[in-house]
C-alpha cells in the first residue's frame, strides 16, 4: 500500500499550471490533515509566487501591514537553513506578540513548521503547515511527519519551478549506482547504518557518496539532494 508521501508526491509530480499547484497545495491539507498549508517564494525569477489555503482577507491583512517585518516565522527563515517549530521562535517582542494575536483572529493555527527553502540562482522559499493543537499532539504530529514535509517542500519548490518555467543552474547530476541506492534508500527513510550495512560498505564510505550525490546535484542539504533526485527521474520511492 502507498504511504501518504508517496501518493502525494506522485499527484504533485502530475502538476502543469498554477491551478495544478494550487489544488495540490488544498489536497496537501486533507492528505496530512493539517488547518493550512502555505508555499511562498519571495524571489522568483524576480518575481513573488503563492499557493496556499489561508483566507484571502487574511492574506491581504498581512501584505497591507508589512506583517513579514515583525513575523517571527519569516524573520527566522531569512537567517535558518533547517525546520523551524514555531513555538521555538521568538515571540516575546510586543509587535510579535501583537501579530500572533492578530494572526489568530485572521484563522491560523497556533502551531507551525515552516521550512526555508533557496535555490541555486537566488530563489528564496518559505513552505509551511500550520495547525492548532496541544504542544503534546503537535509534537507527536512533527516527529511521525517532519521528514515527509522536508520532501514536500522542495518537491513543491521543483514543480513550481517547472510550471513556472524557471530555469536552474543544474551542474553535472549524472549518479553513480551507488550514489542513486543511498539516495532512494534515505528517500524512503532509513538510517544510514541501516543502508551501509544494505550496501555492505562502511558508513565513512556511505557518507563519501551521499556527499558525492548532493555536490553534483547542487543540493544544499541531503533531502534536498533526495528532493532533487525524486524530480529529476534518478531515483524512484
Amino acid at each position: 500500500m502507498a504511504t501518504k508521501l508517496e501518493t502525494y508526491l506522485e499527484t504533485l509530480q502530475s502538476t502543469t499550471t498554477r491551478q495544478d499547484l494550487q489544488t495540490c497545495v488544498e489536497g496537501l491539507r486533507d492528505v496530512y490533515d493539517v488547518q493550512h498549508v502555505v508555499y511562498h517564494a519571495v524571489n522568483l525569477a524576480g518575481s513573488p509566487y503563492a499557493a496556499l489555503t489561508y483566507t484571502q482577507e487574511w492574506t491581504d491583512y498581512y501584505y497591507q501591514n508589512s506583517f513579514h517585518r515583525v513575523d517571527p516565522v519569516v524573520q527566522g527563515a531569512l537567517r535558518h537553513f533547517h525546520p523551524m517549530d514555531w513555538k521555538r521562535l521568538d515571540w516575546s517582542t510586543p509587535a510579535s506578540r501583537q501579530f500572533y494575536s492578530e494572526a489568530r483572529d485572521g484563522g491560523v493555527g497556533t502551531q507551525g513548521l515552516s521550512i526555508p527553502i533557496r535555490g541555486p540562482n537566488g530563489q528564496f522559499a518559505l513552505f509551511t503547515i500550520n495547525q492548532s493543537e496541544s504542544d503534546d499532539t503537535w509534537q507527536h504530529f512533527v516527529n511521525d511527519y517532519v521528514r515527509d514535509m522536508l520532501l514536500i517542500a522542495h518537491y513543491v519548490h521543483q514543480q513550481v519551478l517547472s510550471v513556472e518555467n524557471v530555469a536552474e543552474k543544474i551542474p553535472n547530476s549524472d549518479l553513480s549506482p551507488r550514489e542513486r541506492d543511498a539516495l532512494s534508500m534515505l528517500g524512503l527513510g532509513r538510517n544510514r547504518a541501516k543502508i551501509a550495512e544494505a550496501l555492505e560498505i562502511s558508513e565513512h564510505t556511505l557518507r563519501v557518496y551521499i556527499d558525492s550525490a548532493r555536490h553534483k546535484l547542487g543540493a544544499l542539504n541531503t533531502t534536498h539532494a533526495v528532493a532533487l533526485a525524486l524530480t529529476r527521474g534518478l531515483i524512484a520511492m
